[in-house]
């Protein structure tokens, strides 16, 4: 069963920052993209940032300039550094993987929490 194991969130003030990681268990060949989606209340959830296995990155408008997603293959981990935090990035940040059937693996979650 692949499980995903994520750290990092915290309670921040405006302007801090924090740093996400996320380990999979899949096979390294298994992967294809992986990445951050984030919810908050009222709000459904949003893609925050991916990365392919290749290297290619995809941002949120609202945290492009600010995160940086990066990733280590031979680990099967991935990281969000989340620079300039403000409030309106509150949120449960969930880990995602999705293998190359195109099948989605979702981690539980961690609370990032960005106090004005």
């Amino acid at each position: 069963q692949v499980q995903l194991a994520e750290s990092g969130g915290g309670l921040v003030q405006t302007g801090e920052s924090l740093r996400l990681s996320c380990t999979a268990s899949n096979p390294r060949w298994a992967i294809h993209r992986m990445g951050w989606y984030r919810s908050a209340p009222g709000k459904s959830r949003e893609l925050v940032a991916q990365i392919t296995t290749r290297g290619i990155r995809d941002y949120a408008d609202s945290v492009k300039g600010r995160f940086t997603i990066t990733r280590d293959n031979d680990k099967n981990i991935v990281y969000l550094q989340m620079n300039a935090l403000k409030p309106e990035d509150t949120g449960v940040y969930v880990c995602n993987v999705q293998d190359w059937g195109a099948n989605n693996y979702w981690g539980q979650g961690t609370q990032v929490t960005v106090s004005s």
